[in-house]
This record gives C-alpha cells, structure tokens and sequence, in this order.
C-alpha cells in the first residue's frame, strides 16, 4: 500500500495545529513545487499545519517528478481509473495525518493544481476525504465532471482559479466543472484570470486565503 509524505510547515503560531491543509501538486512535479504557498497562506490561518504530499508514481518516460496518474492513455475510461485511484491514495493520506493530528474531516481543507486539482475535487466531492471544510483547484477541471452528480458525497465549498490563456489544460475544463458543480448544488465559486496561463496569480492566491479563512479561521472553527 502507498504511503506518501512530503515537505510540511506550520503552524505558524507554533501551538498544536487547530487545522489541515494539504497542497496537492501536478503532473512531473512534487511537493516542493507548492509547500512555499503556506507561509502565504498561514497570515490567514497561522494555526494550520500545512503538507504537500509527493503523489504515489514516479512520472512515466522523465526521469523527474512524480504523477498521480498516468496520462498515457488519456481516454475517459482510464482517467476515470487513475483519478479515482489517485483520490483513493489521497484519502488514505488525509485520514492517517487527521487522526494523527486528532482532527475532524470539518477541519481539513485540499488544494490541487493541474492534475493535484482534478484529485482532489474527486476526493474532496466523491467519499475519499469525507466531508472536507473546503477545495481549492486551480489549472485544473474534474474528470467525469458531466456525471458528477451522480458521484457526489460531500459538497464543500468550493473555489475554481484558472487562467485564460492556458496552453496545457484548457480553460474550458474549469467551466464544465463550475457548470457541473453548480448544477449539482455544490457552492462553487469560479475565478478566469484573462491573462494566466498555466500557473498562480496574486488574485487566485488571495481568493484561496480568503476562502481558506472563511472555513477554517478561528471564526468559522468557533461557528
């Protein structure tokens, strides 16, 4: 059985950690990639901890990186298999940390980019990580989105950042999402930076905090 890790940082504040933040990165990077979004992102919740597990596959035909699923064949039925498979790893992840840490699911938020985004919005929405405070995808979309209402378990928050002028992953693979998600009565929230490609803005980044401390900030905990 997999058992992943990666970098971690937090709690800023230095006391137990009052949360769970876990950065889920693409296709042929690794946890690296985003762990240095926490020190952002911890002036909005200094009490998380923050980790940003190495996906579970080293990526097929380059020597780097790691994948949560393979793109080889990139038909609907094997990307069904492999995020499935991916969120699975994922939840099994989520669920030892937050019993380590003695944390409910309410207290855990996933954030994912490019492929980490399609992972975690099915683990976030279909059963692997239960009830999660909230996801957070960016670059992204979610594989099956068209069906999805059929899949879900949970309906977090939800927060979609994508640029306009991406050239790897489509912006239209976002907009099928949030059409999905809304339909399906998920509260979604959709950002289109007109001039992103495939990466991070300052906007998508202060939309994540801010969604981050509505959920999980020492407010949303006491409510």
């Amino acid at each position: 059985m997999d058992v992943l890790d990666g970098p971690r940082f937090g709690p800023a504040n230095g006391e137990a950690p009052d949360a769970l933040v876990v950065l889920v990165h693409g296709f042929g990077a690794d946890g690296h990639d985003l762990i240095d979004l926490a020190a952002l992102w911890a002036e909005a919740l200094p009490g998380a901890l923050f980790v940003a597990p190495n996906a579970p596959e080293p990526c097929a035909g380059i020597p780097y990186g790691r994948q949560w699923f393979a793109l080889w064949d990139r038909s609907a039925p094997q990307l069904e298999a492999g995020v499935s498979s991916a969120a699975a790893a994922l939840g099994r992840f989520v669920a030892a940390e937050a019993a380590r840490l003695g944390l409910p699911p309410e207290r855990v938020a996933l954030m994912g980019f490019s492929q980490g985004a399609m992972t975690v919005l099915e683990a976030g929405l279909c059963g692997h990580v239960p009830e999660p405070a909230c996801v957070l995808a960016y670059s992204g979309g979610m594989i099956g989105a068209e069906a999805a209402a059929g899949r879900l378990a949970a309906r977090p928050a939800v927060l979609l950042v994508h640029g306009e002028i991406d050239d790897v992953l489509p912006v239209a693979a976002t907009r099928r999402a949030e059409a999905a998600l809304s339909a399906a009565g998920v509260p979604v929230r959709a950002l289109y930076r007109p001039a992103l490609g495939h990466g991070l803005d300052e906007a998508g980044l202060a939309a994540g905090a801010a969604v981050l401390a509505a959920c999980l900030g020492t407010e949303g905990a006491a409510g």
